[in-house]
């Protein structure tokens, strides 16, 4: 049962539907979420750039000196 939640969050959470409504679903919080599920989510930087950068919103870097 539990490697079936499992599986279904992190596809959930994969696919971009928003935490608050993953949570919902599973009767969690966000924090537990994101903390269960951080690792889930490497590698997916420059997917999520590509996005922003699509959509006009990439903050600029930050000044290194």
């Amino acid at each position: 049962m539990y490697d079936n939640q499992h599986t279904r969050l992190t596809t959930w959470h994969l696919d971009g539907i928003p935490p608050a409504q993953v949570t919902e679903w599973a009767g969690d919080s966000v924090p537990v979420l994101l903390a269960t599920y951080a690792r889930c989510v490497e590698g997916q930087l420059p997917d999520l750039k590509k996005c922003l950068e699509a959509a006009g919103d990439l903050p600029e870097p930050a000044d290194a000196s």
